[in-house]
């Protein structure tokens, strides 16, 4: 009778074992099968490869394995991508921050916040000609400079040339056309031309011009504080799920750091989303981004996407020099850090 029952005992150990098995197949199918939280997200400008983080997060899997189904759109500027968010067309967006302050301070404005921010450094500079006698921020005066409308990069001026004792009534600012503002640099129109940085001076060594007959007077260089561009959420999406928001920032992470160890592929992958893209002058721009902008020194001491609130405090008070607050913030109106990852996973591998 003992052994009758060894054999059946044994005979149901060896059933359970790929009934278990096959349980736990099952299981991890419905766990996959799980339905996936949609994202549109909106660029605030044209395509480039400063973007290439989140089109190599996406290539690689990073979005889907934290359950999201990312669809990518662009807006023509950063007031448009917020009024896209607030309305919940966009559940997020990357958009430049100092919008996003002065978008806020107005009467009703949705509270949508930050929650990463992508550009450690604001990518804000006036790029000049050697040969016109430019090679620092005070050899501007008497010069002129052509500024596209709506360019924020002369939002930040007064403070930029209160604090390095520039006499603004000296500096000709001369309106033009976005589309024209490489052009008629290249064309000697003008002796300097206001921008980003990674964009101008790049387009511009494209377009034939020397490289050691321009200078780049990096506003953040002279003492600007502020942020660049950075992810913000609609604040209905970001209270209803929060794990998808948490999710999109940790595969941003992991795209940044892909980006930042294989920049070449990462600019590919941009330029292939771009019209007649350049692979070689996306990853010039994508080099000039990483170091300039997103991998710096404050970064690698403190980890991707969060901000020093002192310092974003600062960058107020250097907004205000422009732009008459109705009430000025605190940096807790402006970023929300709930969902960051731990520092320890936001450092640069």
């Amino acid at each position: 009778m003992s052994r009758f029952r060894t054999i059946i005992l044994r005979g149901l150990l060896a059933l359970a074992i790929p009934l278990a098995a096959l349980a736990a197949r099952d299981a991890t199918a419905a766990e996959n099968a799980a339905p996936s939280t949609a994202i549109h997200f909106t660029f605030d400008r044209p395509i480039d490869s400063s973007m290439a983080p989140f089109f190599l997060a996406a290539k690689d899997g990073k979005f889907s394995a934290e359950r999201l189904n990312v669809s990518f759109n662009s807006a023509p500027g950063s007031p448009e991508a917020l009024a896209r968010v607030a309305k919940g067309d966009s559940e997020l967006a990357l958009v430049d921050i100092n919008e996003l302050i002065r978008f806020r301070d107005k009467e009703d404005a949705a509270p949508i916040k930050a929650v990463f921010v992508l550009f450690n450094r604001a990518p804000y500079a006036i790029v000049a000609r050697r040969s016109r006698g430019i090679n620092l921020l005070p050899d501007l005066d008497g010069k002129t400079v052509g500024v596209a409308d709506g360019d924020l990069t002369m939002r930040l001026w007064p403070a930029l040339a209160q604090q390095n004792n520039i006499n603004t009534s000296r500096v000709k600012f001369h309106k033009i056309s976005a589309a024209v503002r490489e052009p008629i640099l290249s064309a000697g129109q003008v002796d300097a031309v206001a921008g980003f940085s990674y964009l101008s001076a790049v387009n511009l060594r494209d377009r034939g011009v020397p490289g050691g007959d321009l200078v780049v007077l990096r506003f953040a260089d002279y003492g600007c504080e502020a942020y660049g561009f950075a992810v913000v959420a609609n604040p209905a999406f970001a209270a209803a799920k929060p794990d998808a928001v948490k999710g999109f920032v940790r595969a941003l992470i992991a795209g940044i750091n892909a980006t930042a160890k294989e920049p070449a592929r990462a600019a590919e992958e941009a330029a292939s989303r771009i019209d007649d893209g350049d692979r070689d002058l996306e990853l010039e721009r994508l080099r000039t981004v990483l170091v300039d902008n997103i991998l710096t020194d404050e970064v690698r001491r403190n980890g991707l996407g969060g901000i020093d609130p002192a310092r974003l405090e600062r960058s107020f008070d250097q907004i205000a020099k422009d732009f008459k607050f109705r009430k000025r913030p605190a940096a807790g109106d402006i970023f929300d850090d709930r969902f960051l990852p731990p520092v320890e996973s936001r450092l640069i591998n």
